[in-house]
């Protein structure tokens, strides 16, 4: 195990760091800009991270579509990258740009008319009327950012696939502060912020929020600072497009269309589409089935999943970086080196995972309590965390390889895999154990890792078949 962990490709390596740090930094800032909304989300009480939880995940039913436009760009491009075929680069670009306004526009509305329904089906209107009210209001502004979200990963996608990462951290980092700022506005309010840090040796920087006198809106307002944070999202990356290396290269100012790409590009993203959306719907039936076991519990498994969130940043920036390089060499007809990105590319997911079980494990005690003041949900989540530490290893697997495989263009078997895997496996051994067999918080958990577990056993065949080699984009 040891000698597996040694780069072998020392040179290779580095360079899937040099791809990957920037989108580490990105994705894990995004991540903890989640974590310092649930920090202050955590002191408007149980309720409140409950709703914000199960909106976040009936909100990420929609916004995973994001994934299949990324994977459809990201795994053009850089094929594209590879055989030199810049301006192809380009036409891969606007098509999927075209593509998440066709889709995204009428999402956004839709899903914002009927709001109400949506949220009645995972939340009781009236066994839990205030987390209900509460998930509607961060839902329904969640939903009017999706064509903004849609696009920028479109963006991340080109920027990935021509090897630019920097950009897509840049345009993150500045997106984030942008959340935190009106986030921290508009959930306390200017007046709470002064009185707060009145007398403190902080106090100054409650001017930052007095430009603007900021209403106190609670879990509204987390809702509202996020959505404008995604508008500027997508304004960000735009602009970058004018940087005269891109222009130069790529020539992306002149819109063009390809129906043949543009075809096989949907060919490619659709498996990963109906993948992202269902699985996101298992996630949100996950959260339903815990809201029956308890608000406690429920509490409990947001704090944890968006702690657990945070760990897999590294795999899924190296995933991604890992993803690019598979596209690119097979591209230069050298499968064999795209293989090698692949071994290095697990090679540091486990470094970097591992670490993060460890601390998981030895430090839950002091982590958990950063989330919530609320001693019902800290015992309860403590213990979860501890045991999300034991099988990190198991995710790094699962979301390094999947990264890779796709970037290869195989999307639709690992699509229909993981969506048999979450509604067949993990969705029912969830109810069995957790509320048939009254097992409750830890049937539920128990049921996640059998689901992970056989996710990485087959992703790990599917690698090791070599059939992704051979597919033609």
């Amino acid at each position: 195990m040891l000698s597996f962990l040694l780069p072998k490709d020392k040179k290779l390596f580095k360079y899937i760091f040099v791809l990957a740090l920037p989108v580490i930094i990105s994705n894990t800032s995004r991540v903890l800009m989640g974590v310092v909304d649930l920090i202050m989300i955590g002191h408007l009480g149980a309720s409140a991270i409950a709703a914000v939880g199960i909106a976040g995940m009936v909100g990420w039913t929609f916004i995973s579509l994001g994934i299949a436009f990324r994977t459809g760009t990201q795994s053009f491009v850089a094929r594209r990258l590879g055989e030199k075929e810049y301006k192809k680069c380009r036409t891969a670009l606007w098509n999927m740009l075209f593509l998440s306004f066709l889709i995204g526009v009428p999402v956004t509305f839709i899903t914002c008319f009927y709001i109400d329904t949506i949220m009645a089906l995972f939340i009781s209107k009236v066994d839990n009327v205030e987390a209900f009210n509460l998930s509607v209001d961060y839902a329904y502004y969640n939903f009017l950012s999706l064509f903004f979200l849609y696009a920028s990963f479109v963006f991340q996608g080109f920027y990935t696939g021509i090897e630019k990462t920097k950009i897509h951290m840049k345009a993150t980092l500045s997106s984030n502060l942008v959340n935190l700022y009106l986030n921290f506005g508009l959930i306390f309010g200017t007046d709470k912020i002064i009185e707060n840090l009145d007398g403190t040796a902080f106090s100054f920087l409650s001017n930052l929020w007095t430009f603007y006198h900021f209403p106190e809106l609670g879990v509204k307002g987390a809702a509202i600072g996020t959505m404008f944070a995604c508008i500027w999202l997508f304004i960000h990356y735009f602009i970058y497009l004018f940087k005269s290396d891109i222009i130069k290269k790529f020539n992306v100012l002149r819109i063009t269309l390809d129906k043949k790409m543009f075809k096989r590009q949907i060919e490619i993203a659709s498996p990963v589409a109906i993948q992202e959306t269902l699985v996101a719907l298992s996630l949100a039936v996950f959260y339903k089935l815990i809201a029956i076991i308890g608000i406690f519990e429920l509490a409990a498994t947001q704090v944890v999943f968006r702690i657990m969130h945070a760990s897999f940043m590294p795999a899924i920036g190296v995933g991604q970086a890992c993803s690019t390089l598979v596209g690119k060499f097979l591209g230069e007809k050298n499968p064999e080196k795209a293989e090698t990105a692949i071994y290095e590319s697990l090679r540091g997911s486990f470094l970097m995972m591992g670490f993060m079980g460890i601390c998981f494990v030895c430090f839950a005690d002091y982590i958990i309590p950063v989330f919530t003041n609320d001693i019902n949900v800290i015992n309860i989540a403590v213990p979860g965390l501890k045991f999300v530490g034991f099988i990190q290893f198991v995710d790094a697997i699962c979301f390094t390889l999947w990264f890779a495989l796709t970037g290869a263009g195989d999307t639709k078997v690992l699509a229909i895999v993981d969506i048999l895997s979450h509604w067949i496996l993990f969705i029912p051994m969830v109810y069995i154990l957790g509320i048939i067999l009254n097992l409750g918080y830890w049937g539920a958990w128990i049921a996640f890792a059998m689901h992970l577990t056989f996710i990485a056993g087959y992703t790990t065949w599917r690698f090791k078949s070599g059939k992704w080699k051979k597919i033609v984009l």
